[in-house]
């Protein structure tokens, strides 16, 4: 009984240690040639209900969220049919630097 204890008490120890690992930088591309992500220029992918989410591809990863107005609710603008997606979304298309 007091080996199985020993276990028991040597995992909840490593799960705890875990914890405390840093945190990654969700808004930066970890790709081969990484940039973050507002350096990219995103589509509009409207769900099936009608709703519009911002998608980028860069051709590994990709990245999607929803749209939301400034209250926290979701944009359903109706610009395109369902299941569709608009704008330059592929390949991590950059944002022309400003002239």
């Amino acid at each position: 009984m007091k080996p199985v204890k020993i276990a028991l008490a040597l995992c909840a120890a490593v799960s705890l240690a875990a914890c405390d690992a840093p945190k990654k930088d969700k808004t930066v591309d970890r790709g081969l040639d990484s940039k973050h992500l507002s350096q990219l220029k995103a589509g509009i992918w409207i769900d099936p209900n009608g709703c519009d989410h911002w998608i980028i591809d860069d051709g590994i990863e990709g990245y999607l969220s929803q749209r939301l107005d400034p209250y926290g609710k979701p944009v359903c603008s109706g610009t395109a049919p369902p299941n569709t997606v608009t704008g330059p979304f592929k390949r991590g298309s950059t944002v022309p630097d400003p002239v």
